[in-house]
């Protein structure tokens, strides 16, 4: 069994590694790799696709790299579970509008758009711990509560188009979107490498997710 982290030099990858290689430990998860090789993407029975910057830059990165593309996205045709984090959550989605319009995976209905607080002391980008709220039942949010804090990194936020496949929301000035899934995928807009101990959680049930 293999959980690929996959490097596609969008951040700093070494805390995801360290946070999905211990609960990989712990759920007796099997092997967590860091790779950017499509034969190796091909093979790994789940896949984890980071992101930090850009929309469009992280899309380019991940394009530019021949054949990972279609390996990540054979193995979600598949069936693997597969989790975006920060960007690669934003990626998952029909369009992204920063700087311009780059279309993204379409796994998720909805457009990544600017978060625009209600109240404009409010900064931008949103950043640090918030609590979670809304929570749908999930597999990926088993033991994790309404009002569980994690780790946020962003400007943008992906405005779904079904209400249902948003599985946590947090409020910044009003409600943004804090976690996205449908069938085998999953995202988070925060960073669970970062989030302590609901991160941890979460990355444990990802672990052990059979969809």
């Amino acid at each position: 069994m293999t959980c690929a982290i996959i490097d596609y030099e969008s951040g700093n990858l070494h805390s995801a590694e360290k946070s999905f290689r211990r609960m990989a430990a712990e759920a007796g998860a099997g092997e967590v790799v860091v790779t950017s090789d499509p034969e190796t993407v091909a093979r790994a029975e789940r896949i984890v696709l980071p992101g930090v910057g850009a929309f469009a830059d992280c899309r380019a990165g991940l394009m530019g790299r021949a054949g990972l593309w279609e390996a990540i996205s054979a193995r979600v045709v598949a069936g693997a579970p597969f989790l975006g984090i920060c960007v690669g959550m934003q990626l998952m989605a029909d369009m992204g509008r920063e700087h311009g319009d780059t279309p993204g995976f379409g796994w998720i209905p909805g457009e990544v758009v600017p978060i625009r607080p209600a109240d404009p002391a409010l900064k931008i980008p949103h950043m640090g711990w918030n609590n979670l709220f809304g929570l749908r039942p999930h597999p990926l949010l088993e033991g994790i509560g309404e009002g569980d804090h994690a780790y946020f990194v962003h400007s943008y936020h992906l405005a779904a188009t079904h209400p249902d496949e948003v599985l946590a929301r947090v409020d910044h000035g009003g409600p943004v979107t804090a976690m996205v899934g449908r069938d085998n995928v999953a995202g988070t807009q925060f960073h669970p490498e970062k989030s302590q101990a609901t991160g941890l959680r979460l990355i444990g049930n990802f672990l052990r997710w059979r969809p």
